[in-house]
């Protein structure tokens, strides 16, 4: 499995997954054009779908014009996204599963940030990823702008019964400011010290800090890491307003 990440935007993260034993691409998430169209001419690749996890612009502003520019007929969402991803040609359930050249996907309805978020988990043989969007980030997760805290901690606990080795891939390069209020959180936590003095390290090369793993996520992220809806809500409250 080879992945490309995309910046966009301001810290925005797209990407390529490419299956090289059959050579298909899918794109996930586009919210300009540009960087996406550059990459795909750059890697050589011919995607024929983009995966989009969440209807909100920044992840899905150039849907039509890159399927328009790439001859790419397919493009998916949860069900309940239908009428604000735009193109969106498929709709997906809970758990539905498909596959795509050697990979098997599995996809993940995880409300919380919005209702109709999907997370895309891809495994092939003993390598698996997961394309989270703005749902799961590096130690953090995504503003409740249209779930609950009892649906972010059930897309939490759906997250983290994913296997440990797997990568999580986000939407957001937030990783740093997600640390330092992890570090609030549990001041004590070593792992916490320890991925920030990683995330420091690749953000000073120039370097992104996707992906993690979900190990790593449920060792350092405060919201993974919550006992139950009411202590996430708090910690999501508290994370609106923290410097």
């Amino acid at each position: 499995m080879r992945i490309e990440i995309v910046p966009y935007l301001k810290d925005n993260y797209g990407y390529l997954v490419v299956c090289e034993k059959t050579n298909v691409c899918a794109i996930v998430d586009t919210g300009e054009a540009a960087p996406i169209l550059a990459a795909v001419a750059k890697h050589g690749l011919s995607p024929s779908v983009i995966w989009s996890t969440h209807h909100h612009p920044d992840h899905t502003a150039a849907n039509e014009d890159v399927a328009k520019a790439l001859k790419i007929t397919e493009i998916t969402a949860h069900t309940s996204d239908r009428g604000r991803v735009p193109g969106q040609t498929r709709e997906l359930r809970d758990g539905e599963t498909f596959s795509f050249g050697s990979f098997a996907v599995r996809a993940l309805h995880v409300p919380g940030h919005t209702m109709g978020a999907v997370a895309y988990f891809v495994s092939d043989g003993d390598e698996r990823a997961v394309f989270t969007g703005d749902t799961l980030f590096v130690a953090g997760c995504g503003r409740l702008f249209e779930g609950t805290p009892e649906d972010m901690f059930n897309s939490m606990r759906e997250l983290a019964e994913l296997p440990g080795d797997t990568r999580v891939y986000c939407g957001h390069e937030y990783t740093e400011a997600n640390l330092r209020f992890a570090a609030n959180v549990e001041p004590d936590n070593a792992a916490v010290s320890a991925a920030i003095a990683r995330a420091k390290t690749k953000r000073a090369g120039g370097a992104p800090t996707v992906p993690s793993t979900i190990a790593e996520e449920l060792a350092t992220n405060p919201f993974m890491r919550a006992k139950n809806a009411v202590e996430l809500g708090q910690r999501r409250s508290r994370k609106d307003t923290f410097k």
